[in-house]
């Protein structure tokens, strides 16, 4: 990743409008702020959540509340908690989320 032409900004998340995206089941809501080719997001999945597609999208991704569950096209599960997160390149490996109790992550891709 390389970030040119962005100057020092603060974001006050609570101020960005939540935008819903359903799943499967449950819901996302994305906060959601573009900063040239970087989105940022603040992401809060709904108890119960399951996505309703196979992502092949490059992240980098904070978990920061709740426990989130990564299934990855290998079979491979791995299951996030606050203060832990994962990395992945653009069509690396397939991955999907889902959550039993609701979790918040910090996204950046």
């Amino acid at each position: 990743m390389k970030i040119d032409d962005l100057p020092f900004g603060t974001t006050d998340w609570s101020e960005v409008d939540a935008t819903e995206h359903p799943g499967e089941t449950g819901a996302a809501y994305w906060r959601t702020r573009h900063f040239g080719d970087l989105r940022v997001r603040m992401v809060e999945y709904s108890a119960g959540y399951l996505a309703d597609h196979w992502c092949s999208k490059g992240h980098i991704l904070l978990c920061l509340a709740g426990e989130l569950h990564t299934l990855l096209d290998d079979g491979r599960e791995v299951i996030l908690r606050p203060g832990m997160s994962y990395q992945v390149a653009d069509n690396a490996e397939g991955h999907r989320s889902s959550t039993t109790g609701g979790a918040k992550l910090f996204i950046v891709d």
